[in-house]
């Protein structure tokens, strides 16, 4: 199943500027991160935690930055 970041991928660069930033912030590589952002690995709950810690993301808002289906084109 892949979801849609790109809510999450304008986030992290108004708050961090580059993702490179943020994925030192999260104490992640940048591969890791970019795999997460592609839908390829999953994120797991504490670094949704933390990425909504650090990204500002309060608790009634994470379901648009990590749960939007990204739609397919047939």
């Amino acid at each position: 199943m892949a979801y849609d970041y790109s809510k999450l991928s304008g986030r992290i660069n108004e708050k961090f500027g580059t993702r490179s930033k943020f994925a030192t912030a999260m104490g992640m590589s940048e591969r890791s991160l970019s795999l997460k952002l592609n839908s390829k690995i999953p994120f797991k709950q504490p670094e949704i935690s933390k990425a909504c810690t650090l990204l500002e993301i309060g608790d009634t808002d994470i379901y648009p930055y990590f749960f939007t289906l990204a739609v397919q084109e047939n």
